[in-house]
């Protein structure tokens, strides 16, 4: 069943308003920000092993516990960060997500030496086959297996599959033009 089908099944009215905001105003979407391309990398990361609706429960739990997604301070976390973060009901206290969020804010402050932001070394790498995707994250990131790998990239826009064409959402992103529209 596709997301877009099931987020109007028998689910209870405040899980369903859940789902419903994040489906109709981010699932998909594009996201130009590289701060929010980050949290969305932590979100999917954390994830792992859990239901979408844990997470997006926790979202401002994360935005608060990880300095609001911002790369350069995530980056220059230290060991006391770790801890707090371990310790931080709010979140996912999982050591491998807590150190993969960590490291990865670092790699990414080198893309954007490297290539100007997070999203343009997306861009450079684009058009890939989800395969290509994967060997490319795996080798660049931590904690970036395979489900983590389509869904974030399905989730800003790269790859398509985040909703069906008779969806009503559908139509509201291919106006924002996903990449995977300039395959």
């Amino acid at each position: 069943m596709s997301y877009c089908l099931a987020i109007n099944g028998m689910q209870p009215e405040s899980r369903r308003e859940l789902h419903k905001k994040y489906h109709d105003n981010h699932y998909g979407f594009p996201i130009h920000d590289d701060n929010e391309l980050f949290g969305r990398l932590i979100m999917e990361i954390n994830q792992a092993g859990l239901s979408w609706e844990t997470i997006l429960k926790k979202e401002e739990s994360f935005r608060l516990a990880y300095d609001h997604f911002n790369i350069q301070k995530v980056a220059a976390y230290t060991e006391e960060d770790r801890e707090r973060l371990l310790s931080d009901p709010g979140i996912i206290r999982n050591k491998l997500k807590v150190n993969a969020a960590i490291e990865n804010a670092k790699t990414i402050v080198e893309l954007q030496k490297e290539f100007g932001s997070f999203e343009k070394w997306l861009e450079h790498h684009h058009p890939k086959t989800l395969q290509e995707w994967m060997k490319l994250f795996k080798k660049t990131f931590k904690f970036t297996g395979g489900e983590i790998v389509n869904e974030f990239l399905m989730s800003i826009g790269y790859l398509k599959g985040a909703h069906s064409e008779n969806c009503a959402v559908y139509k509201d992103i291919l106006k924002q033009k996903p990449m995977w529209k300039s395959e």
